[in-house]
């Protein structure tokens, strides 16, 4: 069995984004890593070059930047990476995705066991959205997504790269479907919301424009004017209290709060917020 990663990144280091993280949490178990580097206005490319491991084959591509509706710009990109892949399965990571090493013996047993299940083209994560710092999670982001695919040809990234289709039919793979999709038993440690507020801002300002152009929706446009991003469900988020994947523990050498709260259970507003969009953990 072969085992192919992939990824692209444009921009990595002034937006913050942990991809040399996220990239050698999967390395142990890949023959070979795709990444498509895209002209950056910071030294991205040089960043990747200098991980220096001999699995890693870098692509270079350049944005279109007029491509500004529903994110297409991001699933473009990371089809690129993927028809460079050989394996027998293609391991997807976004740039803000790390995987838990303890996760990784169980996710090799997993691919080989549905190697020889045709009808499986997927195997699906566990997500855990860190939101303001590494002590917080969101329990209402999305819970499950498709991260390892079966390299055949036949299914590809669509939309803004939250998942993956049948490249003939655009019928979308849904994590829970049990007989295309395996839950592999592994977790995604997503750190996209961990970053300095002025920093944040600027990235989701830049996302909002590749998914909405110049008719950025009102309500979320009023909040990407601030200078530094407000993490409004900070005070009722769950509290994270397991161990981070070890490739993290530069980044979390000396990492502070975002800001003290209280009990989630002790706050009014946490049962208002269940109360309208349920408990989710």
């Amino acid at each position: 069995m072969k085992i192919s990663g992939f990824t692209f990144c444009r921009n990595a280091i002034k937006y913050d984004y942990p991809i040399e993280e996220s990239i050698r949490s999967i390395l142990p178990i890949v023959d070979e890593f795709i990444v498509n580097v895209g002209k950056s206005e910071d030294n991205t490319l040089k960043l990747i070059q200098s991980i220096g491991d001999p699995k890693i084959r870098i692509i270079e591509s350049v944005w279109d930047e007029s491509l500004k509706k529903d994110g297409l710009i991001f699933s473009q990109q990371t089809n690129i990476a993927l028809r460079q892949c050989t394996g027998d399965w293609a391991f997807y990571l976004q740039a803000d995705e790390v995987v838990h090493e303890n996760d990784l013996p169980g996710l090799v047993r997993k691919m080989n066991e549905a190697l020889t299940k045709p009808d499986v083209l997927g195997l699906s994560f566990r997500y855990l959205h860190f939101y303001g710092d590494y002590y917080s999670i969101n329990p209402w982001f999305y819970r499950r997504a498709i991260r390892i695919i079966r390299n055949n040809g036949e299914v590809e990234s669509f939309g803004d790269a939250v998942g993956f289709c049948i490249k003939s039919t655009n019928e979308f793979i849904h994590p829970k479907d049990g007989r295309r999709c395996l839950a592999s038993g592994a977790r995604i440690f997503h750190y996209s919301y961990v970053k300095n507020p002025s920093v944040l801002v600027e990235k989701v300002r830049y996302q909002a424009s590749r998914h909405h152009g110049d008719e950025i929706p009102e309500d979320q446009a009023r909040r990407l004017e601030k200078d530094r991003y407000e993490f409004d469900q900070y005070d009722i988020l769950k509290e994270y209290r397991g161990s981070h994947p070890q490739v993290m523990s530069n980044r979390l050498h000396g990492a502070n709060r975002l800001r003290s709260r209280r009990n989630r259970w002790f706050n009014p507003r946490f049962y208002w917020y269940v109360l309208q969009h349920g408990f989710k953990g």
